[in-house]
C-alpha cells in the first residue's frame, strides 16, 4: 500500500512541534489537524478537527517541561481519539517524564512512573513508542505493548563521521550506565571505562575513581539523560585529570534544567551532543558547547513499522538486515 493511501494520522502536541513536523516529513504523511488551547485558569481544551473513525492515530508528545501540562495534554488527546472511534491509538513519547521515579528509593514515596503508565493505559492508548527509557523495567508498568527504541544507531553514525584520527574511548558516567556504554563501545569496536561516583546529596555527584586507562584518549561520555549537568562536568574534569586529551558527551535527552547551561559553558567538555527529543530553549541552542542531532528518521521508521506490523528490533540490532521478523 502506498503511503498516501494509508489509514493513519500523525498528530502533534505542543511539547515539540518541530520534531513532529520532521517525523511527518520523513514518513511522507500529512500532519493531522488538531486544535489545542488553554483556558484562563490553565485547563486544556483539545479538538481533533478531522474524521479519524477507524484510523490509526499517532500522537507525538514528549512529557517534558512543563511536564504536568504536556502529560495532561497527552491524556486528553488519547481520550478524544478514543471517543472519536480511532481504531488504534499510539502514544509516541520521545522523552518519557517521571521515568526516574521508577521505584521506592526511600520509605513513603510514590512510584510515579507506574502511575503515569496506568494513566496512559486507562485513558485508552493501545501502544506506546518511546526512546531510551531511563529504566527498561518501566515497560512492565504498562498493560499494553511498549516499544522502547534506542538512539545508539544515531550516536554511532555521528561519532564515526566526526572521530577523525582520534583514539576514542567510551565512558559510562556511573556504574548504572555500564550496559548502555558497553553496547556503544561494542558497536564502535573500542574499549570503555567507568566513572565511579557517589551522590552525597540530590543532584550532587562526587567522582571517586576512574576504572580504566584513559590516558591520551578522546573520552566520550554516554548517558540517557542530562539534567543539571553536574555529573557530566565533574566526570569530564576527572577524566582530564587522569590524562584524557579530550572529553565529549552524548546524551539522548537534554533536560538541561537549573544551572545546566552555565555549567556546560564553564566546563572543559569539548561538546555535549543531545537529540531533539526535547524542544530546547534559546539559552541552550545558543550555547556553543551543545549540539543537537535528530531522531526524527528513527521515530518515523518505527512508526511506519508499527503501522505495517513489521519488526522494530532491527532498527537498533547491530548488523540487522531489512528482513522482517518478530519484534
Amino acid at each position: 500500500m502506498s503511503k498516501s493511501n494509508r489509514r493513519m494520522r500523525l498528530f502533534s502536541g505542543t511539547s515539540n512541534p518541530p520534531l513532529a513536523a520532521e517525523i511527518c516529513a520523513h514518513s511522507q504523511t500529512k500532519q493531522g489537524n488538531i486544535y489545542i488551547r488553554r483556558f484562563s485558569d490553565g485547563e486544556i481544551f483539545l479538538q481533533v478537527q478531522e474524521t479519524i473513525r477507524g484510523l490509526d492515530a499517532f500522537f507525538i508528545q514528549s512529557t517534558s517541561t512543563p511536564t504536568n501540562d504536556t502529560l495532561m495534554e497527552l491524556l486528553i488527546f488519547i481520550d478524544a481519539a478514543k471517543r472519536a472511534s480511532a481504531r488504534y491509538i499510539c502514544a509516541v513519547i520521545p522523552y518519557f517524564g517521571y521515568a526516574r521515579q521508577d521505584r521506592k528509593s526511600v520509605g513513603r514515596t510514590p512510584i510515579s512512573a507506574k502511575l503515569v503508565a496506568d494513566m496512559i493505559t486507562r485513558a485508552g492508548a493501545t501502544r506506546v513508542l518511546t526512546v531510551d527509557l531511563h529504566a527498561g523495567q518501566i515497560q512492565g508498568f504498562f498493560d499494553i505493548p511498549v516499544d522502547n527504541i534506542f538512539a545508539a544507531p544515531v550516536f554511532v553514525r555521528d561519532i564515526q563521521q566526526r572521530r577523525g584520527d582520534d583514539d576514542i574511548l567510551i565512558v559510562s558516567p556511573d556504574v548504572g550506565g555500564v550496559v548502555r556504554a558497553r553496547e556503544l563501545a561494542k558497536r564502535l569496536h573500542v574499549d570503555m571505562a567507568i566513572v565511579d561516583k557517589r551522590r552525597p546529596a540530590p543532584n550532587v555527584a562526587k567522582v571517586m575513581n576512574i576504572i580504566g586507562d584513559v590516558a591520551g584518549k578522546h573520552c566520550i561520555l554516554i548517558d540517557d539523560i542530562v539534567d543539571t549537568a553536574g555529573t557530566l562536568c565533574s566526570a569530564a574534569e576527572a577524566l582530564l585529570d587522569a590524562g584524557a586529551c579530550k572529553v565529549s558527551a552524548y546524551a539522548t535527552h537534554g533536560v538541561l534544567s537549573g544551572p545546566a547551561t552555565e555549567r556546560l559553558a564553564a566546563s572543559h567538555l569539548h561538546e555535549l551532543v543531545i537529540t531533539n527529543s526535547i524542544l530546547q530553549p534559546e539559552a541552550v541552542t545558543e550555547c556553543g558547547k551543545v549540539r543537537q542531532i535528530s531522531i526524527a528518521p528513527l521515530l518515523s521508521e518505527a512508526i511506519d513499522r508499527i503501522y505495517d506490523q513489521r519488526s522494530i528490533s532491527s532498527l537498533y540490532d547491530e548488523g540487522a538486515s531489512n528482513e522482517e521478523g518478530a519484534s
